[in-house]
């Protein structure tokens, strides 16, 4: 089980969540935010502190935002399990159900 960054986030990025990681499992995209499912301990310290409530436990996600648990998954069929957001920096591609999104509006 892990936890889902879902539509809210893209176009924003707040990083508040990145701080609160006690295992630094959130990755940053192009447009968005991710969280690997593999380095996620499930703490739930990310959730409370994204101001736009874009973070939800993958049973939780909103009927609207679902295909956001696969971007999540499968934006790191590539990269892996490199052990750390601080080794990667932030990436420069997202998820195609990220890219494909028209530009977001705070509060979208």
């Amino acid at each position: 089980m892990t936890y889902v960054i879902a539509q809210p986030c893209v176009d924003l990025k707040d990083k508040a969540c990145i701080e609160e990681c006690p295992v630094d499992c959130i990755y940053e995209g192009k447009r968005s935010l991710y969280i690997h499912p593999d380095e996620c301990v499930d703490c739930g310290a990310c959730e409370p502190v994204c101001p736009v409530e874009a973070i939800y436990y993958e049973d939780d996600v909103p009927e609207q935002w679902k295909p956001f648990y696969d971007a999540n998954v499968e934006f790191f069929s590539e990269l892996g399990s490199p052990g750390g957001a601080a080794k990667t920096g932030a990436l420069d591609y997202d998820h195609p159900t990220v890219a494909a999104l028209p530009p977001q509006a705070e509060g979208s």
